[in-house]
């Protein structure tokens, strides 16, 4: 048998380097496909897919194509976890998703076992990047705290003398929400501004029903409807049928195009909260990365980026230009790029920071328009009238303010 020669070896050496340095970098996405949240998750799928398009399309990361990996959380903590063991031994290079703080948290703290960064989507608990925070964990969109603050611009010219009821959803980031509310539109006394939590995950409309009833009774004028995915959908329509949306002001702190949509356009009319990006304003302000964003998107899939499609979308290029930065994918060089970066992307300016890896980031009132206005809207998703607009760094947590919780909490004031 005739033995390869040196000749020979040489170019099999070659196409073997060539294919080792074309070989994908994946992205794992550990998201909801199904229950609750899964337009949330759904977005984000959307949202990262786009992106991952578009950067193959330029030359890639560092010479490399990207690929996406993806897991179905179900908006379960602990499904959450299992899938961040299994795309880390599938080899992804970072990890991102989520649509419910508690999967976020957990997922995040298996990320940093595995030592991955972990870029949370869609979690709004302030604990994420406060008690809960850690060098593995870079938060991409706002947090309670934010959504709170900027909501009371809003709301407390005109909370005087009103009497607010807290319908909150029962873990961590209904309580960081109504605790952040409290604080800033001075509603803190639990017996003139009572509360009543709704079992959570999953709770039964009987739930629901039994909270808006309790709230009824109080004789509240603001309803502060702490819910989220089809759980506020359902309050919503609820609070309708019942009529309480002709009595009472409803608030839902975080808001979101898939709620909206799963809502109805008359359901939301007037109703008012926070969100960290919609896809109108990128042209009421005319950032123009966020209107090319939201006429690709709408072109690919007939219908409107979302929050969630949007931080997904960013995350992805965030680690692209991280990567680029650090020329590596080393992930203790990837939290070095990333901390203290500032960029603008679909909206204005962003910053993450470097004590606690909080996004730094506009934070908007809205408030929902009139069934008519949506109506006339291409896809009929035309949902939200922009009231405020916030900058981060009055929205967001001091130092001082974060290193407070921290103590409070017994963690160490720097990221392990």
């Amino acid at each position: 048998m005739l033995k390869p020669s040196g000749f020979l070896l040489l170019p099999l050496l070659a196409l073997s380097l060539i294919a080792e340095a074309v070989e994908p970098i994946k992205l794992g996405l550990n998201y909801p496909s199904t229950g609750r949240y899964k337009e949330q998750g759904i977005a984000q799928a959307r949202g990262a897919l786009m992106a991952i398009e578009e950067i193959n399309a330029a030359g890639g990361v560092l010479g490399r194509p990207l690929d996406l990996l993806t897991a179905n959380t179900a908006s379960k903590p602990d499904k959450a976890v299992d899938n961040v063991r299994d795309l880390a031994s599938k080899g992804a290079a970072m990890l991102f998703g989520g649509a419910s703080s508690a999967v976020a948290i957990a997922a995040g703290k298996e990320a940093a076992k595995q030592k991955l960064i972990y870029f949370g989507t869609l979690t709004y608990a302030n604990e994420t990047t406060d008690e809960e925070g850690h060098r593995h964990m870079f938060r991409e969109t706002y947090n309670a705290w934010m959504a709170a603050k900027a909501l009371a611009f809003y709301l407390t010219p005109s909370l005087a003398d009103k009497k607010v009821f807290y319908m909150t959803a029962d873990y961590s980031w209904g309580h960081s929400v109504e605790s952040s509310l409290r604080t800033f539109t001075n509603t803190a006394d639990t017996q003139a501004h009572p509360a009543m939590t709704v079992p959570f995950p999953r709770p039964r409309q009987a739930d629901i029903e039994a909270a808006l009833e309790a709230a009824e009774r109080s004789g509240a004028d603001v309803l502060m409807l702490i819910q989220f995915g089809d759980d506020m959908a359902t309050a919503l329509k609820l609070a309708y049928r019942m009529g309480l949306k002709d009595r009472m002001q409803i608030v839902v702190p975080n808001l979101t195009l898939g709620m909206a949509q799963s809502a109805g356009a008359g359901v939301m009319e007037g109703v008012v909260g926070a969100v960290p990006w919609s896809w109108q304003v990128p042209f009421v302000y005319g950032y123009s990365k966020g209107q090319e964003f939201v006429k690709n998107f709408s072109t690919r899939y007939r219908t409107y980026p979302s929050s969630s499609a949007a931080s997904a979308y960013s995350i992805v290029y965030q680690f692209r230009d991280a990567a680029e930065r650090a020329g590596s994918l080393d992930t203790n060089k990837l939290i070095a790029a990333l901390e203290n970066h500032s960029y603008t992307a679909l909206k204005d300016p962003q910053t993450w920071r470097d004590f606690d890896h909080q996004n730094v980031q506009s934070v908007y009132v809205v408030r929902g328009k009139a069934r008519n206005e949506v109506l006339k809207d291409t896809f009929k998703e035309d949902f939200f009238e922009i009231l405020l607009n916030i900058p981060g760094s009055v929205a967001v947590k001091t130092r001082a303010e974060w290193e407070q919780t921290r103590k409070a909490a017994g963690k160490p004031l720097v990221l392990q």
